[in-house]
């Protein structure tokens, strides 16, 4: 008896990959989580990229869906009863970045500069709804545009948010030498421990770690945190910029579909010398606020999707070359 031979290339652990080009971009997508693998203009990295045959770094260029950020605890009431999701942070005891970051999305159409995934949510503990979720990534002059959308197939309305997950990198120097433009008046305070929501405040209550309205450089400072009260321009865009000293630079920009942004400079615990330790920084526009399906629970619009049965939502960002 011999072993049997594989007939099939075997499958990259980050999933089915595509490659997509135009303009002088390249994106590479990988099927599990509907990541974001890489992305460069002219042979520059424009997001911190992760191997294709490398299990996915964390949550690292992955579509967060049915919510984006932590649900505090696992636990959200909506439509009159409490839920209790499983704990996928477990250092902090909370609900992380929805239900699709590990799933093998399916890949509905592809060509050149576009590809379509689509995943399916089913009702399960903690979330007891049916959706079908795809996404669209497509490049063109402006760089790289996804798409997410939702439709609920229940019978009864689904919270419901998104948003993206890249670590954008700027240049060749370091994070704490990049200069960033972040256009948003209001940030959420969170404990220090579990990065639990407590309130809205001003960026100028700590201003040399919260307020880049305008453009400086972003030195030591550690931020895990969500901004709103974006500034937008005349098309309703609010837009994230980070420069390099060398000149180069990276964007991004949404709608008002999504009135959050999340930030993170990548501190890991492990600190300097750990692979990823502020090598790139997350901007995660959302759809809405950390904790949302918790809406009554706070004294702001948490902007949660009550998304009734048979309804879509779609948002939106792109990322391009400075």
């Amino acid at each position: 008896m011999t072993d049997a031979v594989p007939t099939e290339t075997p499958t990259p652990v980050s999933g089915t990959p595509v490659v997509l080009r135009a303009h002088g971009y390249e994106a590479a997508i990988a099927s599990v989580g509907a990541s974001l693998r890489s992305l460069t203009f002219d042979g520059r990295d424009l997001v911190v990229p992760f191997a294709e045959d490398e299990v996915r770094p964390a949550y690292r260029g992955t579509t967060l869906a049915p919510w984006p950020n932590r649900v505090v605890d696992g636990i959200h009431r909506f439509g009159g009863e409490e839920h209790q999701l499983a704990l996928t942070e477990p250092n902090r005891a909370h609900a992380l970045h929805g239900l699709l970051s590990w799933v093998s999305w399916n890949i509905l159409d592809a060509s050149d500069d576009a590809v379509t995934l689509t995943a399916t949510v089913p009702a399960q503990a903690g979330y007891p709804w049916w959706l079908v979720v795809s996404t669209t990534y497509r490049l063109d002059a402006d760089g790289l545009t996804q798409t997410v959308r939702a439709t609920n197939l229940s019978d009864t309305p689904a919270p419901w948010g998104t948003g993206p997950h890249p670590y954008l990198v700027a240049g060749p120097a370091t994070l704490d030498e990049w200069i960033l433009e972040l256009p948003a008046d209001t940030v959420l305070e969170v404990t220090p421990d579990r990065l639990a929501p407590v309130g809205l405040a001003s960026v100028t209550v700590d201003a040399e770690r919260f307020d880049f309205r305008e453009p400086r450089v972003l030195g030591a400072v550690e931020i895990d945190h969500a901004y709103t009260g974006l500034i937008r321009d005349a098309g309703a865009r609010a837009t994230v910029t980070l420069t390099d000293p060398s000149g180069t630079g990276v964007a991004m920009t949404w709608d008002e579909s999504c009135p959050w942004v999340q930030i993170h400079t990548a501190d890991l615990p492990a600190g300097p010398g750990t692979p990823g330790h502020r090598a790139g920084l997350a901007v995660e526009p959302m759809t809405c606020a950390p904790d949302a399906f918790n809406d009554g629970s706070y004294d702001y619009d948490t902007g949660v999707i009550a998304l009734a049965p048979g309804a879509s939502s779609e948002a939106g960002w792109t990322i391009s070359a400075r």
